[in-house]
């Protein structure tokens, strides 16, 4: 069964050429992920000191080991919470009027 988890990153106050480096393998990662409904959401502060995703897996390690694989993971400080629930509009029934 899989499970729903939050997981908070701490980021960097000074973000080195290494670290913007490796931002576009970051982004290609994600995407990935996310097509394969890995990660449900992705969101970046708008100070640049946090990052959270909603991710699914079998268990807090499996997430880790996730995570692990980030090519930023580094530079990321995480902070991983299991959720009873995650609703977004994707699950909201919409009709058309048509």
């Amino acid at each position: 069964m899989n499970r729903i988890f939050m997981v908070e990153f701490a980021l960097p106050a000074v973000m080195t050429e290494e670290f913007m480096q490796r931002i576009p393998a970051q982004r290609a990662m994600v995407d990935k992920l996310m097509a394969e409904g890995n990660i449900k959401a992705y969101s970046l502060a708008l100070d640049r000191s946090k990052l959270w995703t909603i991710m699914r897996g079998e268990s807090e390690f499996e997430i880790m080991e996730t995570i692990a694989r980030f090519p930023l993971v580094d530079f990321m400080d995480p902070d991983i919470s299991e959720l009873s629930f995650h609703n977004s509009e994707d699950h909201v029934l919409q009709f058309s009027l048509n």
